[in-house]
């Protein structure tokens, strides 16, 4: 995770309006908010800038055999390089027609304390990471456009 913010690149993905395809990637997302901008990030297939609070959107899709991790440690990996973890919620969710683990939680990131909203989708060999981080006090007025871009999330066939 620490290294997905701290990455921007030139990596560019296939966004087409609300659909991504790159290789035999392919989804929708829900509605992109007012305020958010695209930026690239090398190791996130999507990335926004909320401007309105200095928030980022991270969006992640990989396809691969090896990825049979159970939800909690797939969510547990997006923190590595964070201390001082207090999870808020964790609960499981439906999503796509699957189960997926939605995640609330406060660490520090070098010394920083930050706020992390979490949602992690395992589905056809693919995993779906979804990420906001800001700080705890935006958090509360932030999640609630971060939640309705990810409800807005369905996967597609990669020819379709």
């Amino acid at each position: 995770m620490v290294a997905v913010l701290a990455l921007a690149g030139c990596r560019s993905g296939g966004l087409d309006g609300q659909v991504y395809r790159k290789g035999d990637i392919a989804f929708r997302i829900g509605q992109v908010p007012p305020g958010w901008a695209r930026i690239d990030v090398e190791s996130a297939s999507l990335a926004f800038r909320d401007g309105q609070d200095a928030g980022t959107a991270l969006v992640n899709a990989r396809c691969s055999e090896g990825l049979d991790a159970p939800l909690l440690a797939l969510t547990n990996q997006l923190l590595a390089g964070t201390t001082e973890r207090e999870y808020v919620r964790e609960e499981t969710i439906p999503m796509d027609g699957r189960e997926a683990r939605h995640t609330e939680v406060r660490a520090k990131l070098d010394g920083v304390l930050m706020a992390y909203d979490i949602f992690v989708l395992k589905k056809d060999g693919c995993v779906y990471d979804f990420v906001y981080v800001t700080t705890p006090e935006q958090m509360q007025s932030r999640a609630p456009a971060f939640r309705a871009f990810v409800s807005g999330f369905h996967t597609l066939e990669s020819g379709s």
